[in-house]
């Protein structure tokens, strides 16, 4: 995604399983490999990860165009 990804929209480097098909690669963006899990972030569910990962989004998407 040349500028990057917008909050709410799926990458589009997801396969049907929504598994990362740059995982390992040299060309995946740096913000991608510097994501690590960790329980916090993983909760106890799928539902509870993508809750984090939305939350994440919101907090650091960029300021609307005034």
């Amino acid at each position: 995604m040349p500028h990057g990804k917008p909050a709410g929209v799926p990458c589009v480097q997801l396969d049907r399983e929504r598994r990362c098909q740059l995982f390992g690669r040299p060309e995946r963006p740096a913000v991608c490999a510097g994501l690590q899990p960790s329980p916090d972030m993983c909760g106890n569910s799928r539902k509870d990860a993508l809750l984090w990962l939305a939350q994440l989004e919101h907090a650091t998407r960029p300021a609307p165009a005034a």
